[in-house]
């Protein structure tokens, strides 16, 4: 029954070295800190696909761009990012066209430029801490692993104290520092699969962004003739 207790994750964490417990903390907070991007970024991703999609059905529905436009500054906190791209082009496009001696293909050329500047914008937003998940991905195992060696160093500097090395003597010490591998594959596994997936769907978001701005484009064009 002592052997059980002594044995529990619980107690293996208590009864660490110091900088095995600092590994362990450190590689908690980080999991913890990702699980919380994992979360908001699951929710964007989300809303920036919804919002996507409502507004091509309200573009491709044959409506008025004016007052679409119009209905893109009337809501603008509310808007997703392709009705933002949106916004920047048209309110381009209607300046430009009001000035005289441009040539037609500048003022397509300048409402691209301006849905470009806006696109760069919202996918920094949208890939916003990516960087951080894949970080904790990579670096994780390998801290875990640090506080791994540590700890069977401490266990094998603490062996030779002992006059009969047995195997219950040493196995606690090596169990504790194992933990520390086990934490950081906990903090790394979810942030791999999480920067993976969400790498894939905002590559897919980024493709209709790009995809509308050059029809847009066409659809301005089009209208200068």
């Amino acid at each position: 029954m002592n052997v059980t207790q002594d044995m529990s994750i619980l107690h293996l964490i208590l009864e660490a070295s110091a900088v095995v417990q600092m590994v362990m903390a450190l590689l908690a907070g980080v999991s913890l800190m990702s699980w919380y991007y994992i979360s908001m970024k699951w929710f964007a991703v989300r809303q920036a696909r919804a919002k996507t999609e409502e507004f091509e059905r309200d573009f491709w529905s044959g409506g008025d761009l004016n007052n679409l436009y119009q209905s893109a500054i009337n809501d603008r906190h509310h808007a997703g990012s392709m009705e933002r791209i949106f916004e920047a082009g048209f309110r381009e496009f209607t300046k430009l066209r009001g000035q005289k001696n441009l040539d037609p293909k500048d003022v397509v050329d300048g409402s691209r430029r301006a849905m470009r500047a806006t696109y760069q914008r919202e996918m920094d937003a949208l890939e916003s801490h990516l960087a951080f998940l894949a970080s904790v991905g990579s670096v994780s195992p390998y801290i875990g692993l640090f506080g791994t060696v540590w700890g069977i160093m401490h266990a094998f500097r603490a062996l030779a104290n002992v006059g009969q090395a047995t195997l219950a003597s040493v196995a606690p010490g090596i169990a504790e520092a194992l933990v520390a591998t086990a934490i950081g594959l906990f903090a790394a596994i979810p942030a791999v699969l999480a920067y993976n997936r969400f790498s894939h769907d905002i590559d897919r978001i980024a493709v209709r962004y790009e995809s509308f701005m050059e029809e847009f484009s066409n659809i301005l064009q089009r209208q200068m003739r």
